[in-house]
């Protein structure tokens, strides 16, 4: 290559208000020294959130997103010794979404942690477990594999996300291949409750595997949760990981995360979104698609109504020859909320014969709410193919006619039309399990419609 690669990414710089801050001691975030690598780790993640700012609508990356009513300063976390939440979780979000059954399983509840795996897996090196207890048992491990992906200074909340001492740990050898998927499901309760995650998937040369991931909490319409969370996901040379992301929070919850998986040479990811929860969610997800020949597909699925606002912040980066990406985020909005969906493609010089693909499609559904697409190119190679495209639009009144005129009512028919809207999306989703949970977040979010 001409010249070193870079990898785009969007962080904030502005000064906060003095109400605008976490009011965070080492000792809540259980920094008791530099013993291991993961210690250090944090205890550098600390000292940079103390000295960021707060991001404001004065940042590129914040300029539709404000959060300027948040006041992290009333959020705290849970002491150690709080009673266990594993007992409230609805066993409907344990059910297998991707198979019949999983080949492992963690639910991290509070300050608890379920862990489940299939013993013939132990026996071949996969590592499958909750972060702090993974640190403690492989700390060589973590020291190679924690804080790769995403740093702490690249925002206000990815240095607090790096602060998590509860979070799931996936480390697949070389050359092994599961068949069946593994699970994580993050399930929170609580008032007034700062929520730190730190998810890590690494799959070495010629691994392969399936992954779920949720993060879910209760509906409850008087507690509030902050949370603040980092995924690092590492793709090694001819690997393939298929990724379901799900958020589900309840409407009291603001949703940070900075998320981003490199992808080695021949690899593959297959990343695939879904939201539907939270009051506000503003999420940082990047493709790095460092090794030549590796591929990433990149899919997005989000339902707003009411008050609600998703901030999908999204990027492809092509470091390499013979690269491809493809995104397609699809939205329906309802009601008073607010969609805003800003994606790059970006080829770093050298970087020949790429191929990356990127669109955004969103159905409005009611008058006041909004869609922001702002799609975006940035290429420093010859020999390259990079397109993408953005609509906005309501629902045709011709097919609600055709609809109508064959007897089904205005409601029914609105919601067919936005199942077929969807369609592409779950094309692309090979499960049944998060197909049918996607379909079930639709009647919830249609009915009724004003």
């Amino acid at each position: 290559m001409e010249k070193s690669p870079k990898v785009v990414i969007r962080s904030d710089r502005h000064q906060a208000t003095p109400a605008q801050e976490f009011m965070l001691r080492a000792s809540d975030v259980g920094l008791n020294g530099r013993e291991s690598a993961f210690d250090e780790y944090r205890a550098n993640a600390f000292d940079v959130y103390r000295a960021l700012p707060f991001p404001s609508v004065r940042d590129e990356a914040w300029r539709r997103t404000d959060i300027s009513q948040l006041r992290p300063s009333m959020y705290e976390i849970n002491p150690d010794d709080e009673m266990s939440e594993m007992d409230t979780v609805p066993a409907a979000l344990l059910d297998p979404l991707a198979a019949e059954k999983h080949a492992g399983q963690i639910v991290i509840a509070g300050n608890s942690a379920r862990v489940e795996l299939d013993k013939d897996l132990s026996g071949r090196g996969v590592v499958f477990g909750d972060l702090e207890r993974v640190a403690k048992s492989y700390p060589d491990l973590m020291e190679k594999i924690c804080g790769f992906a995403v740093k702490p200074n690249e925002g206000k909340f990815a240095a607090v996300g790096s602060l998590a001492r509860r979070g799931t740990v996936l480390y697949v050898p070389k050359n092994t291949v599961i068949e069946k998927p593994l699970h994580s499901l993050l399930w929170a309760t609580g008032s007034k409750r700062l929520l730190l995650s730190h998810l890590i998937i690494y799959l070495e040369e010629n691994a392969s595997v399936t992954f779920v991931h949720e993060s879910a909490s209760a509906e409850d319409p008087v507690n509030s949760i902050l949370h603040a969370g980092i995924v690092e996901i590492y793709v090694g040379n001819g690997a393939n990981l298929r990724f379901v992301e799900l958020q589900s929070w309840s409407r009291q919850v603001w949703n940070f995360t900075h998320e981003r998986a490199v992808v080695m040479a021949g690899g593959t990811i297959d990343w695939i979104f879904g939201a539907v929860g939270s009051k506000l969610t503003k999420n940082f997800s990047d493709l790095v698609l460092q090794g030549a020949g590796a591929t990433g597909r990149m899919s997005g699925f989000y339902f707003t109504d009411g008050d609600q606002h998703f901030d999908h912040d999204t990027s492809q980066n092509h470091l390499a020859p013979h690269t491809t990406s493809d995104l397609l985020f699809k939205g329906a909005l309802r009601d008073a909320s607010r969609s805003v969906w800003q994606g790059m493609i970006y080829v770093a010089p050298g970087a020949e014969k790429t191929d990356g693909y990127q669109s955004n499609r969103n159905l409005v559904l009611s008058k006041n709410a909004r869609a922001d697409s702002i799609p975006g190119l940035e290429i420093l190679a010859d020999d390259v193919r990079c397109t993408h495209g953005a609509t906005i639009g309501k629902i045709d009144p011709e097919p609600l006619f055709y609809l109508a005129s064959r007897g089904i009512s205005k409601p029914e028919a609105e919601r067919l039309i936005v199942e077929g809207f969807f369609d592409p999306i779950m094309e692309r989703i090979p499960f049944d399990g998060v197909r049918t949970r996607f379909y079930q977040s639709i009647h919830s979010k249609m009915s009724p419609l004003p």
